[in-house]
């Protein structure tokens, strides 16, 4: 007789497992682009110069590529998250976990385009193309900079995303009690401010920019994603909780 062996999908992995990957990932999600933006993007740019900053673009070639690879990892992290997520919590709202997952696909899509034009720029910059021949090595270097001094402006996009799908996570925990509510609830509060900034961006982008506004639209989430990463990877759910869907 011969055996086959069984293939299982992420999102038919064990509840415990599943457990762990969200809070690794809800982790992964706060540090990983904070420290890829302390210590490597931020580096670069020179303020109100894009000339000068596509010149440091050129000048440290390799540690942009750098940066630009951890952000496609980002991306593969956003959809990591949102599979494990919705692994949890399809039991509770099947639909509105959905929704929020194909909301987490839409989002590292965008994400994937902006780092898309960043690499183009690159391109541009390293390249002889032959089309580019009108354009000088100037032009070029302040098309660079100017990509990526408007790398936060770009990245509002996919946080309005960010915003939506997190909060009806966030609801669908507090829904569930898998998690304590008191968490949860600050989950939908932290991610609704993100949603507001990123639209607050578009619309009053010199508003959105104040230092003050940022951290008192985007602190919160950051506090968020740490407490749920660590609550998932040391307590985990609530397993007397757990629907029997979702145990199987």
């Amino acid at each position: 007789m011969i055996k086959t062996k069984k293939t299982t999908s992420l999102s038919d992995t064990s509840p415990n497992k599943m457990v762990k990957i969200a809070g690794m990932m809800f982790l992964f999600a706060f540090i990983v682009p904070t420290l890829n933006w302390a210590f490597i993007l931020s580096q670069f740019q020179v303020p109100n110069d894009a000339l000068n900053t596509g010149k440091n673009i050129v000048a440290n070639e390799l540690l942009f590529r750098i940066g630009i690879s951890i952000e496609l990892v980002m991306s593969i992290g956003l959809v990591v998250l949102g599979v494990a997520l919705y692994s949890l919590l399809k039991s509770i709202n099947k639909t509105l976990a959905q929704f929020a997952l194909a909301l987490k696909l839409v989002e590292a899509a965008i994400a994937v385009v902006i780092t898309l034009g960043s690499f183009i720029a690159l391109l541009a910059l390293s390249g002889n193309d032959s089309y580019l021949a009108p354009l000088n090595q100037e032009s070029l270097q302040a098309f660079a900079g100017f990509m990526l001094q408007k790398h936060t402006v770009l990245y509002s996009f996919p946080m309005v995303f960010l915003g939506l799908d997190m909060m009806l996570f966030c609801y669908l925990f507090f829904k569930s009690r898998y998690i304590p509510r008191l968490l949860a609830g600050f989950g939908v509060l932290s991610f609704a401010l993100i949603f507001i900034h990123a639209i607050m961006n578009v619309i009053a982008p010199h508003y959105a920019a104040m230092p003050i506004n940022q951290i008192v639209f985007w602190g919160p989430s950051g506090l968020f994603e740490i407490l749920i990463g660590l609550w998932l990877l040391v307590k985990g759910l609530n397993k007397d909780l757990l629907h029997p869907i979702t145990q199987r």
